[in-house]
């Protein structure tokens, strides 16, 4: 297992890195959850059961979306790596190596890429914890005391990083080791567009997307109080617990919509390329979504996981913050010091955003380098039969055009949604809460356009010129 790492040890430094972020956002999660726990608990608004519930409860939500991104970048990254290393695992297999062993040798390198991420990760968030404690404390945002930054559960987090990367490598090495050996030393085709649009597809998708938007709504019906409206103490006494319901609704929901990608995400990419304009490049970047289904879909869906989850977090920590304030305003008596809690809170929850955003950035540059570098040997003949380098180049700024776009798309809609559904559902049942309106800031969505554009585009840049540097026969040659 060590050996196999050491022997490929660059091929890593994604993964421990995407590791090394998931501990690290877990435990300060954890770490300044306590910290404002006790803050919180020597104020006015402490003296209300809910608002320490629902701050507890803010942090196993936060962390298990954490995770849940965290293994898809983990996923995406072990395929890059494995695409890559097509030829030798085929000459081991013509060698008499088992698929089974292959695929254990790479669990091994993922279980120690956990490994040393999250320890690294984790002993990172520690000390930064302390330091974000005691800078708070001297520059009075928080009151000197003793505050519960180091406990045991943070070693929670780095446990399932470790868990989850040893998965996502498994999961991530299947297609490509699953193969036959003659098959493996060819060049990896993607699969056609009719065995995608399959029933068993079809059905999946909706067996995750149809109870998951049902389980959302039951969440956000419990977080708002309805059902202790009606007089069942039972149901009142559960609505604590909705944003946990919907928390499950929203990962069962959208995992369906990751799993019905490759159904409808390549003509919504086609559909915005033909917009782009009428040269040969924009054509074939709006044709190529269609031709490749699904590498078309899985590049744009690491765009969208990355918009809706940054999204998520912007609409849901903006809506968190009209609900406070119109709750206080209503009922004053109880919100005393309510605005130091929030200035405190929205600057843990600004540092979260910007992990996630990291996170999910490693996830994009990843997916778009996988697409390029399976493309050599289409590049090379598109080369060969006239084409020349530049017009490759535009080709593929054309596709992170057209990716863009619809990832964006996507990702608002989605990521307002289940934003604003995380915010009612934690908050709807304080006193003087309610119903709002998401409250989305639109400065803030303007810069995720700009920053998903710049990334997109960045990220293809530098696999594409390397791609077409390599001549039209060489690139025909390559696996």
């Amino acid at each position: 297992m060590i050996r196999a790492f050491r022997a490929n040890a660059r091929d890593h430094r994604a993964s421990i890195l995407v590791a090394a972020l998931s501990a690290a956002f877990g435990v300060a999660l954890l770490a300044c959850t306590n910290v404002l726990g006790a803050f919180i608990s020597t104020t006015e608004v402490g003296s209300h059961g809910s608002a320490q519930f629902a701050l507890a409860l803010v942090a196993g939500v936060f962390f298990v979306i954490a995770v849940f991104v965290g293994a898809i970048v983990t996923t995406n990254t072990f395929a890059t790596v494995i695409a890559g290393r097509t030829r030798t695992i085929a000459l081991l297999r013509l060698l008499g190596s088992t698929a089974r062993a292959q695929r254990r040798s790479v669990a091994g390198e993922g279980l120690t890429v956990g490994v040393i991420g999250a320890a690294a990760g984790g002993v990172v968030a520690v000390v930064l914890a302390f330091v974000a404690v005691r800078a708070f404390v001297w520059t009075g945002v928080l009151p000197d005391t003793l505050y519960p930054v180091l406990t045991p559960s943070l070693l929670a987090p780095p446990v399932v990083v470790v868990l989850t990367t040893w998965l996502a490598s498994w999961i991530g090495s299947r297609r490509v080791l699953g193969v036959a050996p003659v098959e493996a030393l060819g060049a990896a085709e993607e699969r056609p567009s009719s065995g995608l649009r399959s029933k068993g597809r079809i059905a999946a998708s909706l067996l995750l997307i149809v109870p998951g938007a049902a389980l959302l709504g039951f969440g956000l019906a419990l977080g708002l109080g309805l059902f202790a409206r009606s007089g069942d103490a039972a149901l009142a006494d559960f609505g604590r617990y909705g944003v946990l319901v919907a928390m499950v609704g929203g990962l069962v929901s959208f995992t369906g919509v990751i799993v019905a990608a490759p159904l409808f995400l390549p003509a919504v990419l086609r559909g915005i390329g033909l917009l782009l304009g009428r040269g040969a490049a924009t054509r074939l970047a709006a044709a190529n979504a269609l031709r490749n289904p699904e590498r078309s879909s899985r590049t744009a869906i690491g765009l969208v996981i990355g918009v809706t989850l940054i999204t998520m977090f912007v609409v849901a920590t903006q809506t968190w913050l009209v609900i406070m304030r119109a709750a206080a305003a209503k009922e004053p008596e109880l919100y005393q010091g309510t605005e130091s809690v929030l200035t405190a809170t929205m600057l843990v929850f600004s540092a979260l955003v910007g992990f996630s955003a990291v996170i999910a950035a490693v996830g994009v540059v990843n997916s778009l380098s996988l697409a390029v570098l399976q493309r050599r040997r289409e590049l090379g003949l598109l080369r060969a039969l006239g084409l020349s380098a530049s017009q490759v180049r535009r080709m593929i700024l054309a596709e992170s055009g057209q990716l863009v776009v619809a990832a964006v798309l996507c990702g608002l809609v989605l990521g307002t949604l289940y934003g604003w559904i995380g915010a009612q559902t934690l908050l709807g049942q304080l006193p003087g809460a309610g119903l709002v309106a998401p409250a989305v800031p639109w400065l803030f969505i303007g810069a995720i356009v700009l920053a998903a554009a710049v990334l997109a585009v960045g990220a293809s840049v530098a696999p594409s010129r390397r791609a077409t540097r390599v001549s039209p026969v060489e690139a025909l040659a390559v696996d």
